[in-house]
């Protein structure tokens, strides 16, 4: 069994599976092993059978790689959201999914479970119980349709092991805001050549227009 750890890395990933590299994976149980960052999992594509129950993971974002997936266990960990599915739609061999005892879950067993399998309707189990083609059908008309996690993005950004950029007191990325403002801010008159030369003429031939009137009636006089 791997050693606890908040951190899922390389060497107990290929210890624990016995393989020579990532991509050689095929099977990993990391169960009970107080994981909260599995990001090294976007480095495991062939990965088939994977066990991360009793752990602390919140998002899934790092598994949205894992395309080989056929079973997925993910029982008692710290998934608030069922939001975090959308991670999982790619996962077209995904049969088996054990998602219980989340925060994700909530009280109503029977709404959870039909809003599970309108996200994942390939599902052939579903927390170590059958799903029948009543409960797929019964899905689409009564489950809730799931969108992507609103900070969904950040999330994927900060497990794929990227360095997160600084936040201000408010939570905001001060990067990316600052990225923002310097392409809004409003371009210079000299952006617009042919407005200013057409306002400029425009103004100058009224002047001259007034000179050569005033010239003419003094001579009248």
């Amino acid at each position: 069994m791997i050693n606890h750890t908040m951190r899922l890395t390389r060497t107990q990933v290929l210890t624990e599976a016995k393989a020579p590299d990532l991509e050689s994976v095929r099977k990993l149980n990391c169960w009970g092993c107080k994981l909260s960052d599995v990001s090294i999992l976007a480095e495991m594509p062939n990965i088939e059978v994977l066990t991360l129950s009793v752990n602390s993971i919140s998002s899934l974002a790092p598994l949205a790689g894992c395309l080989s997936v056929c079973e997925l266990y993910l029982r008692r960990n710290m998934i608030a959201s069922l939001s975090e599915l959308w991670y999982l739609r790619p996962m077209r061999r995904l049969r088996i999914l054990w998602l219980a005892d989340n925060p994700c879950c909530g009280e109503n067993s029977s709404q959870y479970r039909l809003t599970v399998l309108r996200c994942l309707p390939r599902l052939q189990k579903l927390d170590n119980k059958v799903v029948t083609e009543d409960e797929i059908l019964s899905a689409q008309m009564e489950g809730e349709e799931i969108s992507a996690p609103a900070i969904g993005a950040e999330q994927q950004l900060s497990t794929n092991g990227h360095a997160n950029a600084k936040k201000d007191s408010l939570g905001h990325n001060t990067g990316k805001t600052r990225t923002y403002e310097l392409k809004m801010k409003p371009q210079s008159r000299e952006k617009f050549p042919t407005l200013h030369s057409q306002s400029t003429r425009s103004s100058m031939k009224k002047v001259i227009f007034f000179r050569r009137t005033h010239l003419m009636q003094c001579f009248c006089f």
